[in-house]
């Protein structure tokens, strides 16, 4: 059992994130319950790398002195497996808004959807989604997106070391990507459907590792908390 010294020297905690949960509302949880647990009034706890509240999997957060390495932590290799929907477009690249153009499909064959993942290997230009945390301005994007504001986004350099077609179901494409930090798996959502000469959008996205951390290892919230009061 982990005692207060432990949380306040540093640990690192492999949490499931569910999904419609956002990091920051995890973080929160995980502090609350924390000092909750040991009476103490605070507590410095801090997540590596954000996961939208429609995407579940991996959330490393650190607490105490470990917090010093959120940043070495952000930096590393991440992989993800999800779902692409083909044929449809949505403003926000996944299904946090409605279906607001919809595609060809019928050229779209399994070898082609193979063939196409090469086009994404290795340093890529990626646009982010409007519909992010990223700020300008002194504004998050989500912001103007939502008040129907354009905003111009700059592209940026990401780099993607494995991008492989797990299952095809019609118009449902499992995939495995592993990928730097920064990498936006809905931008890629997207851009996959226009390289196809149609249209993509994120349907399902989960986070199985950081580095050397993998989604196996880590406890769902509520099992946490079950632990921390036993």
């Amino acid at each position: 059992m982990k005692t207060l010294d432990d949380y306040l020297s540093g640990e690192v905690l492999l949490i499931d994130k569910p999904l419609h949960w956002t990091s920051f509302q995890v973080v929160n949880k995980l502090r609350w319950e924390i000092r909750q647990a040991f009476n103490i009034k605070k507590i410095k706890v801090g997540h590596a790398g954000t996961l939208d509240p429609l995407a579940s999997g991996l959330l490393v957060l650190c607490t105490g002195k470990m917090t010093k390495q959120i940043d070495t932590f952000q930096g590393q290799i991440k992989e993800y497996t999800g779902t692409i929907i083909l044929g449809s477009t949505t403003p926000s690249f996944d299904l946090e808004t409605e279906i607001n153009e919809t595609f060809p499909t019928q050229h779209i064959t399994e070898d082609l959807i193979q063939e196409t993942t090469k086009a994404f290997i290795g340093d890529i230009q990626q646009y982010p989604p409007v519909f992010s945390a990223l700020k300008k301005d002194g504004k998050r994007l989500y912001e103007f997106a939502r008040a129907g504001e354009a905003v111009e986004i700059k592209s940026r350099t990401v780099s993607i070391s494995e991008f492989e077609i797990t299952k095809i179901e019609g118009l449902k494409v499992n995939f495995r990507v592993v990928c730097s930090k920064g990498t936006y798996i809905r931008s890629l959502a997207n851009d996959f459907g226009k390289a196809l000469q149609s249209g993509g959008h994120l349907s399902a996205l989960r986070r199985t590792k950081i580095g050397e951390f993998n989604v196996k290892n880590a406890t769902s919230i509520e099992s946490f908390i079950e632990n921390l009061k036993n």
